[in-house]
């Protein structure tokens, strides 16, 4: 008999006892199905992790902060702005300056640390309102500059390093009275910012781009150029007797071979009360929790997998005693054991072909069918811009399907070496 006879047989041998067959496979495809999942989401989470930090230039940054730095509540638009609650917290470093920013000799040693190739400073900058084109007044915080890189955009393009440009979180589409974000686009507005003695200055700028917010946080405030932070931080420090102490929200720091040097920079900066988190540090904590998750799920695929492999053993173990007869025929009429091994080995691959197959069709449906009503417009996640939960990687899914074929052949191991060991006289005579 032919390896193609042996392959033909075992297949049509599957499904002689179908009942039996059918729910050793549906165990196979429960683990097939979870694994896929799990493969997938990972894939994706990972996906959108290196999206974000190549959107930040590389990862050979690191973002250095004060320890007493502290995040503001978020809140859904701006508020309307309070001449009052401004003239009691403006000034030339803004609020919440005291204690959370860096200084011109923070940023000096931080130069001084070893494998730190480069110090760019961000200014921190805090305007009393921004002025929309029908003259209404609203609170405004910004971003840092440094972090235009990382915008996701729904319409136009991130400020640039020059002009007085400003880009617009999505959700103040309201202020503008449109829900359309191309229509804000090239819109003048006034940005007020106190100086140290109180007195209020404005500064035009054209909003150039409408972000959406990232996972990271990333566009959910307005995003000015480099231009427009340095001039309203030039009239913030108008009026100032003596020399002025420039204060910086945070610095961005590029690092030598950053693999190898990242936790020296770290403890570095620890040392000097400062805060150093690369891209990967500020979202590791949310991949984190997704591997776990992930970990967890393909255990339970595994287990699925384990009891199936029982399945196969008692399906085989079966079918060997129902063809006892049969087996000893073969053999008399000069099959090998060898073919017998080979012809029952093959029963059980099949079988694992059917589960693999059957589960990763399934996995990879409701994979991409949830992540586009997750992520997609209306969705939980639909917010998120750019989040990708679930994505197809050929080699896991390729591994998957080699996995399980494996565990299956081994399960089939041991039904299809007692086949081969029957005595062909004995098992003729077996009723």
């Amino acid at each position: 008999m032919r390896s193609v006879d042996v392959a033909r047989t075992a297949l049509g041998n599957t499904f002689r006892s179908k009942l039996r067959t059918a729910l050793t496979v549906v165990a196979i495809v429960i683990g097939s199905f979870t694994l896929t999942l799990t493969s997938g989401l990972g894939a994706g989470v990972n996906k959108y992790v290196d999206t974000v930090v190549a959107g930040f230039g590389g990862s050979s940054q690191m973002f250095v902060m004060s320890t007493g730095a502290s995040d503001a509540e978020p809140t859904d638009g701006p508020a309307e702005y309070d001449p009052e609650a401004a003239a009691s917290t403006g000034g030339m470093f803004g609020p919440g300056s005291g204690g959370g920013v860096l200084t011109d000799s923070d940023i000096e040693e931080i130069e001084q640390i070893e494998n730190v190739s480069s110090v760019d400073p961000m200014v921190f900058v805090s305007p009393d309102f921004i002025e929309t084109p029908d003259g209404e007044r609203y609170d405004m915080e910004l971003d840092v500059p440094a972090n235009a890189l990382g915008l996701e955009l729904a319409a136009g393009e991130a400020p640039g390093e020059d002009g007085m440009e400003l880009s617009i979180p999505e959700d103040w589409l309201t202020i503008f009275d449109t829900e359309d974000a191309e229509q804000v686009i090239g819109e003048t507005v006034e940005i007020g910012i106190s100086n140290v003695t109180g007195e209020q200055s404005t500064v035009e700028a054209e909003i150039v781009g409408v972000s959406e917010e990232a996972l990271s946080g990333i566009g959910a405030t307005p995003m000015p150029s480099r231009e427009l932070n340095q001039q309203l931080n030039e009239l913030s420090m108008e009026g100032y007797e003596g020399q002025a102490q420039n204060a910086y929200t945070m610095a961005v720091v590029d690092v030598e071979n950053i693999e190898a040097s990242e936790q020296g920079v770290k403890d570095a900066l620890i040392d000097q009360d400062l805060l150093g988190l690369t891209v990967e540090d500020q979202i590791g904590a949310v991949q984190g929790v997704i591997d776990a998750v992930s970990w967890v799920l393909s255990g339970f695929g595994l287990i699925a997998l384990l009891a199936a492999s029982f399945g196969i053993v008692n399906t085989l173990l079966m079918s060997v005693q129902e063809r006892t007869r049969e087996i000893g025929l073969m053999k008399a009429l000069g099959m090998s054991s060898g073919k017998v091994f080979g012809l029952f080995s093959m029963e059980a691959v099949v079988i694992g072909i059917l589960g693999s197959v059957i589960g990763v069709v399934l996995g990879l449906g409701a994979g991409l069918v949830g992540n586009a009503w997750l992520t997609g417009e209306g969705g939980p996640l639909g917010a998120v811009a750019g989040l990708t939960l679930f994505a197809v990687d050929p080699l896991a899914i390729a591994g998957i399907t080699a996995l399980i074929v494996f565990i299956a052949f081994l399960a089939g191991t041991l039904p299809a070496a007692r086949a081969a060991k029957k005595d062909p006289i004995e098992a003729l005579r077996y009723e």
